[in-house]
């Protein structure tokens, strides 16, 4: 097999590893572990030699987002690095939405210097070294990521970073993490040898069991008003089109539940926008395909009779403690084989449904006009409200995002008046609940897309989180010019809604102050932009939006800075 050799240190060798096995960037925040990378990546400048692009992110969210924005839109893994334990602590929450979200990374910290004295290279050199060491540096995400290691010498380096990148890849795929000790960083290499491509590759997927889909088909043939519901299909983009398919074919409506992802064309005469819980009590068969909460049992459930079928490439999401959702059908494998699978063994029923199928068709189709003409009524109700209405913001960028634009959704943007016609065009992925993803996410959508107009839109309260100023950092040193819509409703909008559906009659509701929610002063986000020389905007006036979009999208497309409209908006 190929091979190529170097000589110099661990790190020379770790970075050429990486960019072999097609790592782009390093998104790292820098500390004193970081001294054999930080010469390995000059002496790498100075030779022209080819590693990882070095980007400097002031803060690890950011960073973790960042690496998540770029995988999204290439597909593949990058690399972050972070300052051992503090470093690690400060990646967490972005590690949590990608482990809830089956979002590969590769995520690395440096392990606090542990030699004292002797010859070895990169031993402790400072006060620090001491406190900062942990027993068990893992530990402390180790319940987030699909697998940890560290780097014991260079004897293993290649084994070590195939496997961490292929278990990354392995559906399902997510987080893995490894620490990487100054000492061995810094030790002196010759004739380092790897294979060039690696002979290490990641698993292929399952496989669904066509005895289990055969029997799916079926159960949907014999069903009236069989309905599917989806939250994350579309993470890969050519399901999109294979949904499409299967919807198509046997006229099954789509609802997207908290989508995170474009799962079906809004076009599409299937799609049945997302008021999941108002179909979900006429439906006579489920089909709950990638969705951990397909519904709210406390809320609502579905027919007692209704059949439920899930589809997923963990379809029992068996990392969550417990989730008890009925499941009279679960298929494991990767929606890419089990929806075209479906589709064909769908297709021996067609000439026997016919006439149902049709007449279903022709139901639906009215069902959507009606559906579609609520959006329109809700969209004119909110023209002129202020504070203004989410409706009216969305519906405002609508205008100016056409059909290539990518939209991070950290807000309370409403699908309803917003087209996707396109795979991979919006984001939604904060699975786990952990704030502050959508700023970074935004950049590294920018840096592997840089001539697509990327769209950030944050609430006020994650806004806050998306640590800003290191983003906004980044977007003028990266030069990636995008769009940040901060819907400032100055509340924690969430925490209120929530509150209010516990105790609907209690004494925080009849308040309407309920404490531990509101901001207030609201703030100047539009100020916070300013210091990386980005254009920001204040805006209250419903009227005055367009134009100041407007303003925001000169400042991107002429100047080629970065644009941030502060919006001030209404809650729940």
């Amino acid at each position: 097999m190929p091979a190529k050799t170097l000589d110099g240190t661990v790190a020379d060798a770790y970075l050429a590893l990486l960019s072999d096995r097609g790592v782009d960037c390093l998104f790292a925040n820098a500390g004193t572990d970081f001294a054999p990378l930080i010469e390995a990546l000059s002496k790498a400048e100075a030779n022209g030699t080819k590693v990882p692009r070095p980007v400097t992110a002031p803060h690890e969210n950011v960073a973790v987002a960042m690496a998540l924005g770029y995988y999204l839109k290439t597909g593949r893994p990058q690399a972050v690095m972070v300052h051992v334990n503090v470093g690690t602590a400060n990646a967490v929450c972005g590690l949590m939405n990608a482990w809830r979200g089956n979002l590969p990374i590769l995520m690395t910290a440096g392990r606090t210097p542990y030699s004292e004295e002797g010859g070895l290279m990169g031993k402790r050199s400072g006060e620090i070294h001491w406190p900062q060491e942990m027993r068990d540096q893992g530990s402390m995400l180790r319940e987030f990521v699909k697998w940890d290691y560290e780097l014991p010498n260079a004897q293993v380096l290649e084994t070590t970073v195939d496997r961490a990148l292929n278990i990354a890849m392995t559906e399902p795929r997510g987080p893995v993490y490894l620490t990487l000790p100054r000492e061995v960083l810094a030790a002196p290499l010759e004739n380092f040898s790897y294979q060039s491509p690696s002979r290490r590759r990641a698993a292929t997927s399952a496989f669904p069991d066509l005895d289990a889909i055969d029997e799916a088909a079926a159960m949907i043939a014999k069903a009236k008003n069989p309905l599917i519901i989806t939250s994350s299909a579309g993470r890969d983009p050519a399901d999109m089109e294979r949904l499409g398919a299967l919807a198509d074919l046997f006229a099954i409506p789509v609802s997207q539940r908290k989508p995170r992802y474009v799962a079906l064309s809004s076009d599409h005469p299937m799609h049945l926008g997302y008021e999941t819980d108002a179909m979900l009590k006429i439906a006579d068969l489920v089909i709950v395909i990638e969705c951990d909460v397909p519904w709210i049992p406390g809320k609502i459930a579905p027919n007692p009779d209704a059949k439920i079928i899930h589809l997923g490439v963990d379809p029992l999401f068996s990392q969550y403690p417990i989730r008890g959702f009925a499941s009279d059908l679960a298929i494991t494998g990767v929606i890419g084989a089990s929806l075209p699978a479906l589709t064909i063994a769908l297709g021996g029923h067609v000439a026997r449904e016919k006439d149902q199928i049709d007449a279903r068709r022709k139901r639906l189709a009215n069902a959507r006009e009606i559906q579609r003409g609520r959006w329109r009524d809700a969209l004119e109700k909110g023209r002129d409200a202020r504070p203004m209405s989410p409706a009216w913001i969305t519906h405002c960028l609508e205008e100016v995002k056409g059909q290539d634009a990518v939209v991070i959704k950290e807000s309370p943007l409403t699908f309803e008046h917003m087209r996707f016609t396109k795979p991979a065009t919006m984001f939604s992925i904060g699975a786990a609940g952990a704030l502050g993803w959508g700023l970074g996410t935004a950049l590294g959508v920018k840096a592997a897309a840089p001539d697509r107009l990327v769209i950030a839109t944050c609430g006020d309260g994650a806004y806050m989180f998306g640590n800003p100023v290191p983003a906004h950092y980044v977007a003028a040193a990266e030069k990636l010019p995008i769009l940040t819509v901060v819907f400032n409703n100055q509340m924690w909008g969430a925490v209120k809604r929530n509150t209010r559906e516990v105790y609907p009659d209690g004494y925080a509701a009849k308040s309407n102050r309920e404490p531990l929610t509101h901001f207030d002063p609201g703030l100047k986000f539009e100020k916070a932009v300013e210091v990386a020389d980005g254009y920001g905007e204040c805006v209250e006036d419903p009227a005055k939006l367009p134009a100041a979009i407007e303003r925001a999208m000169k400042a991107i497309e002429v100047e080629k800075r970065q644009a941030l409209l502060n919006v001030i908006c209404r809650g729940p």
